[in-house]
């Protein structure tokens, strides 16, 4: 297929996919026609919920031709064998963060993409919503001046208390870092440019957790990964950023602080599509809020701009090597921890292009 919307099928009917759906089923220049799921009664309630027409296995859907590009929603553990299978049947494929579970199984993916050559996508795509659009105008017109440190934090006591499944945000592939720092560590990198170096202190409050909602309320699980970071990122050129990630903290913290040598700017929560965007200068006595521009549509903004860029044969923003350089800097982060040592990255990748002032999810520019 060469024009006309872009056939688009999920993979995983879980929590996640109903905000994937809400909006992908509402951009005309996307069209939905498949759900699977390994439980394939699960991918056909679903499908019927988003007016979907196919629903089944993997395998079933992927042997469709009307589907061009694939949104993995699968659990973390399962993104690189489904992502391999995706593109060897011949498909594009875009999916939740992280992109893979380690750096080795994301150079399989990335290979097997080039090989084909099909086009890899990657959550999140918050980075592409009014809030963090907005702040990229104001870094790139000098409204700060030259940025200097960066603060950000994420911090919560975990998500066992509402998600009735919580036990996968404490297997590798979860934890703090690897659930929230994608958000935090992919708007740093769309606004400031790669990271060249990261260091780490790392602790797991817990080894067991309770789940606090659902059919399983007061069942107790184990926890394997970290569940407090702090971690130092070297951006070259230009700011150093303190990061912290936790699970294990009674203060609720979503922020993100940039200070610059003119200013700063208090970023909205880049787990969001909007606001509030607040600035201040040298001498100025309180934060005032600048107006943002931009689209508040929600998840699947990063799919529906792939999906233009297929047509258009342009580069997506919401990228394979974004993503890619996000994980890096999360295993990275790891490895510090675990080591006590700065970790050298090794990838590095231009900054994504803002979103065209006039870019609207709603408007059918697929013809």
């Amino acid at each position: 297929m060469s024009n006309g919307p872009v056939g688009v099928a999920i993979v995983g009917a879980g929590v996640i996919s109903g905000q994937y759906l809400r909006n992908l089923t509402s951009f005309p220049d996307v069209r939905v026609v498949a759900v699977a799921d390994i439980d394939t009664g699960r991918a056909a309630e679903v499908a019927a919920e988003h007016d979907v027409p196919v629903s089944g296995t993997l395998g079933a859907v992927l042997a469709r031709d009307e589907v061009e590009l694939v949104v993995n929603l699968t659990v973390p553990s399962a993104h690189t064998a489904v992502a391999l299978e995706c593109l060897r049947a011949g498909k594009h494929v875009y999916g939740e963060k992280p992109l893979a579970m380690s750096t080795d199984e994301a150079d399989k993916v990335v290979a097997e993409a080039l090989d084909r050559g099909l086009r890899v996508g990657g959550a999140p795509d918050t980075f592409l919503g009014a809030g963090l659009q907005s702040t990229l105008h104001a870094l790139r017109s000098g409204l700060i001046g030259e940025p200097v440190a960066v603060t950000a934090a994420t911090q919560s006591l975990g998500p066992e208390s509402w998600h009735p499944n919580p036990e996968f945000f404490y297997q590798p592939g979860g934890g703090p870092l690897f659930d929230l720092g994608p958000y935090y560590l992919t708007a740093l990198v769309s606004l400031l440019g790669p990271v060249t170096r990261v260091a780490a202190g790392t602790r797991r409050a817990r080894e067991q957790r309770v789940v606090g909602s659902g059919p399983k309320a007061g069942t107790l699980f184990p926890v394997s990964v970290p569940t407090h970071v702090n971690a130092l990122l070297d951006f070259p050129g230009t700011a150093t950023a303190a990061a912290t990630f936790s699970f294990d903290s009674a203060v609720n913290r979503r922020m993100i602080e940039i200070i610059g040598s003119e200013g700063a700017l208090s970023l909205p929560d880049p787990n969001t599509f909007d606001g509030p965007l607040m600035a201040r200068g040298l001498t100025d006595a309180d934060w005032r809020e600048l107006p943002l521009s931009g689209t508040t549509a929600g998840r699947g903004i990063g799919v529906l701009d792939m999906a233009r860029s297929i047509r258009a044969g342009t580069p997506h923003r919401a990228s394979g090597e974004l993503a890619y350089h996000v994980l890096e800097l999360m295993s990275a982060i790891s490895e510090s921890g675990e080591r006590a040592e700065f970790r050298p990255i090794a990838s590095t990748l231009a900054a994504p292009e803002p979103l065209p002032a006039d870019w609207d999810p709603y408007a059918a520019t697929l013809s």
